[in-house]
């Protein structure tokens, strides 16, 4: 069984996103920068995704850049991943050593698949302007993360500009003070996918809050979301038919009831034989 899970916001949460006060119990750092603790995760948490049985394989699944995820300490020391998904699924780490094949043949698709990246940046900066953007940044050669000022964005034009870039090839997220635009190649599910293949891992649960998530926990046999992210908010605004659970709490404590909700379907699937139940 393999256990694939995004981190910001799902697992790992930075001061903005925890929901809760600093001085919350059980919180523990994740990530520092400069020395300083950058994001948090809930100790429980992270003791039910250590205590996970060793027929669970856990891969982090994040939209970070492979120097980005680098900086989260707690999967570099405490609990390595034999696998590890970074870039939206443009990069695949294995053993600590990135799969080169696995990132040449993302690259081929990306050209093939849609518009270049010179193209998706043209078009999506018609609704871009400097008044809510304060930065941007070509990520690993795949994609486009801009920092943004989340309350003066005009989201209806971004959604409209949204369904365009969809037609091109490209998706675009908003995930509290960033927005990102992805060529459709690079997804989370297709290199979990991968990795299942590699494996043998067989049934897979996942969980993640962003619409970068979504192809993940639409293609996983087991899905939860936490209710405080962009799907969750989708959700809702679209009434959208889904076939994931949503957390009952939201911020940094959800986390515990992602990974409660893991260990309850690997028992029952280990109680069925190890099959999708």
């Amino acid at each position: 069984m393999i256990y694939a899970s995004d981190l910001d916001q799902t697992l790992i949460y930075s001061k903005r996103s925890l929901g809760v006060p600093l001085e919350s119990p059980g919180l523990l750092p994740a990530e520092h920068i400069e020395g300083e603790t950058a994001a948090f995760i809930s100790a429980q948490a992270l003791q039910l995704l250590k205590t996970l049985p060793s027929d669970v394989m856990f891969i982090p699944v994040t939209t970070r850049t492979m120097a980005q995820y680098g900086r989260i300490m707690v999967f570099q020391t405490e609990l390595v991943p034999a696998y590890a998904v970074t870039s939206n699924g443009g990069n695949i780490i294995v053993g600590g050593e990135v799969d080169r094949e696995w990132n040449r043949r993302i690259h081929e698709q990306v050209r093939r698949d849609g518009a270049n990246a010179e193209e998706a940046r043209h078009v999506f900066g018609q609704v871009l302007h400097e008044d809510w953007v304060r930065s941007e940044r070509f990520c690993d050669e795949l994609f486009y993360a801009f920092v943004i000022e989340r309350d003066r964005m005009p989201l209806e034009q971004v959604l409209e500009k949204a369904r365009i870039m969809r037609e091109l090839g490209w998706e675009v997220s908003i995930q509290g003070r960033k927005v990102y635009l992805v060529p459709a190649a690079v997804n989370k599910q297709a290199a979990v996918e991968h990795i299942r293949n590699l494996t043998d891992g067989g049934p897979i649960i996942a969980s993640g809050d962003s619409l970068l998530d979504r192809c993940l926990l639409d293609y996983a046999d087991y899905a939860i979301a936490p209710r405080h992210g962009e799907l969750y908010r989708e959700q809702l605004r679209d009434e959208l038919e889904v076939n994931y659970r949503f957390t009952d709490v939201s911020g940094v404590y959800a986390a515990d009831e992602i990974m409660a909700y893991v260990h309850e379907i690997q028992f029952i699937s280990r109680q069925k034989g190890g099959k999708a139940l």
